[in-house]
């Protein structure tokens, strides 16, 4: 049996996605619920960062490209909020790039679906 990397703070962190999801429902962009979860995070005393850059560094310079990864929770799990009808291939990658930059271990994957939230654990 393997170990669940982060586990109470997962449990946080998808607890705070189920309280918005349960408040607001489907069929909200994006942004709104990036801000309910801004909002959640600061009344569950949650640490993150919203919107963190990262630089990608090739052959030891900085390339113009940036990432932008919605959420950084506990300063070590991205969390990459999504409102589409169903999630693709692409998404995994951008967690996965996400987690490459950061060097963080964990991503969570969330989907405001409109007919349930589904999330998903991406773990490097």
């Amino acid at each position: 049996m393997s170990k669940i990397i982060y586990k109470s703070e997962s449990y946080a962190i998808v607890g705070a996605l189920f309280n918005v999801y349960n408040n607001l429902g489907s069929g909200f962009s994006e942004v709104v619920y990036k801000d309910a979860l801004e909002y959640e995070f600061k009344s569950l005393n949650i640490p993150f960062e919203r919107e963190k850059e990262y630089n990608i560094v090739y052959k030891g310079i900085i390339l113009k490209h940036k990432f932008y990864a919605d959420f950084v929770i506990y300063d070590k799990i991205i969390l990459e909020i999504k409102s589409v009808s169903n999630l693709h291939d692409k998404h995994l990658s951008q967690c996965l790039n996400y987690l490459k930059v950061s060097k963080c271990k964990l991503a969570i994957l969330a989907n405001f679906h409109e007919d349930l939230l589904d999330h998903r654990r991406i773990v490097l």
